[in-house]
């Protein structure tokens, strides 16, 4: 897929953070799986990235996950936060949540190492509702998506530092997703060299499930 230069490889016109397998899968995922560049200002990842790192530092890197989905990361669920970056988590929930949309209390923090990856995965609709949102900090990566039963329909995300991605119904639970290793991070023809990256992730509650009742166990979506 990445890096082939095949001819069957679509992007959307213009300068495009969002590339498939055909015009079809893009049409069909245009409002399911969104890239929004530049969300944050370099001022506003620094006062995210900057609140987050003392949390961070107090942990390891781990290389075994629950589910075997993640290599190379340590992640918190973080729930208070300065006022600067509780109005940057508001901007999010507005653009990313419907209004009859309840998120999760706490925001998932994820920090993958420079060599850490996210395997194909499929989130679980036990723990995560129909849309997740996360900010990309420090590093930019690629996010390829495959669906479960068609795996020659595919989506491939570019997350520069500073933006915004959106993963919505179809896009959640009829693809995997994953965030591609150092050797793999092409989008197109394009290499996206792999830094560490932290992601700031909310996520709707699961239907059912009330507010105060405990969401996904930390790190699967």
């Amino acid at each position: 897929m990445a890096g082939t230069g095949l001819l069957a490889l679509r992007t959307l016109p213009g300068p495009s953070w969002v590339r498939g397998s055909s015009p079809s899968v893009l049409s069909r995922l245009r409002d399911a799986a969104v890239v929004r560049p530049g969300f944050l200002s370099v001022a506003e990842e620094e006062t995210l990235s900057r609140e987050l790192e003392p949390e961070l530092r107090r942990r390891r890197y781990e290389y075994d996950h629950w589910d075997a989905a993640i290599h190379g990361f340590r992640e918190t669920e973080k729930s208070r936060w300065s006022e600067a970056s509780r109005a940057i988590l508001q901007r999010v929930q507005a653009v990313a949540f419907g209004p009859g949309q309840t998120l999760l209390s706490s925001v998932h923090v994820l920090d993958l190492e420079a060599r850490g990856y996210i395997k194909p995965h499929v989130d679980s609709v036990k723990f995560c509702g129909a849309t997740i949102a996360g900010l990309s900090l420090l590093s930019p990566s690629v996010m390829r998506l495959v669906h479960t039963q068609e795996p020659g329909e595919w989506l491939e995300l570019l997350l520069e530092p500073g933006s915004l991605y959106i993963l919505r119904g179809s896009a959640r639970y009829d693809f995997s997703h994953e965030i591609l290793r150092d050797e793999e991070s092409f989008f197109g023809e394009r290499q996206i060299p792999r830094g560490r990256r932290i992601s700031v992730i909310c996520r709707s509650l699961p239907e059912g499930m009330g507010p105060g009742e405990s969401g996904q166990p930390p790190g699967a979506c």
